[in-house]
């Protein structure tokens, strides 16, 4: 057994961020990680992603980007960033510990890893991610499906399927900028687009767009959601003859009621209004090497990729933990007062429309203070 007053499970950017100001304030923490390395969900995406964020608001605590590193960071340079962050603050997380159980005993919190180690902590604060277990769902005649079939979280560039007649299932931010990346370097996808989509554009008058969610989030959510429609209006327009839907309510509602995060676009609007990119109803089965959807039509594809999301998943690990959770199975605070559960933190599980990093960093000043106290 291993005791610490605080533990953190996981070594993503919430997880270092918390590593980062327990350091500031030599407050002693264990640090886990599942896997050998530090953020090993960025060393996974798809190879030209970029932040959608400014760097100014997706900084780790205490370490702003340095002035080299453009407005929106790339993938690699994040890495680098994570990792001389662990160096700057002398983290050093116990890599390779997946944890299997968190169950509170005798007032304390007993995490178990496959490795059959069990720290023994005050405090857990939960780091594993929003996004942790992707979503696979299968449709009728999927398995026969002949061509090649991936999750989008094994996509990593066009090259396999240069001149290949490509369905990505799904259109949220990942599915969107896939198939931007495909049709940009030579293959052919379609989208499928299943439901109303909420579009805004990464830049605002030259500016980033987050800028302008972060100065509208002080205002009441009817002056946020105005502007937002307007802006919607404006810089998407009606996509409805290309086969997109707009909801009736705006970007900033769809998130804070429904915890969907809006496609922010960066160019496969303008291809899909082109005709490159072709936008496809919801699927109705598979063939051998065909699609059947919703309105009838068969086409034929030589590959799929789902982008179709993923969950946190934390009854997976966390005993009980079901009684906090919301309705879409996130938590519903950073911190509950739920018998059996205190001293148990969330951070990473909040989405706001004006950047989830930007929100691990105001929201793990407050997690500190609490535990501080």
């Amino acid at each position: 057994m291993v005791h610490t007053k605080n533990l953190i499970i996981g070594a993503g950017p919430a997880g270092l961020a918390m590593a980062g100001r327990f350091t500031k304030l030599s407050e002693p923490y264990i640090l886990l990680e599942k896997s050998d390395k530090v953020a090993s969900a960025w060393h996974q995406h798809y190879e030209r992603l970029h932040l959608h964020t400014d760097k100014i608001h997706s900084a780790l605590p205490h370490l702003p980007f340095s002035a080299e590193f453009p407005t929106y960071v790339s993938r690699l340079s994040l890495i680098d960033y994570y990792e001389n962050y662990c160096q700057t603050f002398q983290i050093n997380p116990v890599f390779n510990q997946s944890v299997i159980s968190v169950i509170k005993e005798n007032q304390r919190w007993h995490t178990r890893t496959h490795t059959g180690v069990t720290y023994i902590s005050e405090n857990v604060i939960i780091c594993t991610g929003y996004n942790r277990v992707a979503v696979e769902p299968q449709w009728q005649g999927f398995e026969d499906f002949e061509g090649i079939k991936i999750h989008s979280k094994d996509y990593k560039n066009a090259e396999p399927f240069v001149g290949k007649k490509v369905l990505v299932v799904g259109m949220g931010n990942t599915g969107a900028e896939i198939a931007l990346d495909l049709v940009e370097n030579g293959a052919n996808p379609s989208i499928v687009v299943r439901s109303p989509m909420n579009i805004i554009k990464r830049d605002f008058m030259g500016k980033p767009a987050q800028r302008l969610a972060i100065f509208l989030s002080q205002f009441p959510h009817w002056v946020y959601d105005s502007v937002g429609l307007l802006f919607r209006k404006l810089a998407i327009g009606d996509l409805s003859k290309y086969g997109i839907e707009a909801p009736q309510y705006a970007p900033s509602k769809q998130l804070r009621v429904f915890a969907k995060v809006p496609v922010i676009d960066i160019g496969t609007v303008a291809q899909i209004k082109k005709g490159n990119i072709k936008v496809l109803p919801d699927i109705q089965y598979f063939k051998e090497k065909s699609v059947v959807f919703k309105d009838n039509q068969t086409q034929n594809f030589e590959a799929i990729i789902l982008a179709t999301g993923y969950k946190a998943q934390l009854e997976d690990f966390i005993v009980g933990v079901e009684k906090i959770l919301n309705d879409r199975h996130y938590p519903k605070a950073l911190w509950t007062h739920e018998q059996g559960f205190e001293g148990m933190y969330f951070l990473g599980f909040q989405v706001p429309i004006s950047g989830i990093l930007r929100q691990i960093h105001l929201d793990s000043q407050t997690i500190v203070e609490q535990i501080m106290k």
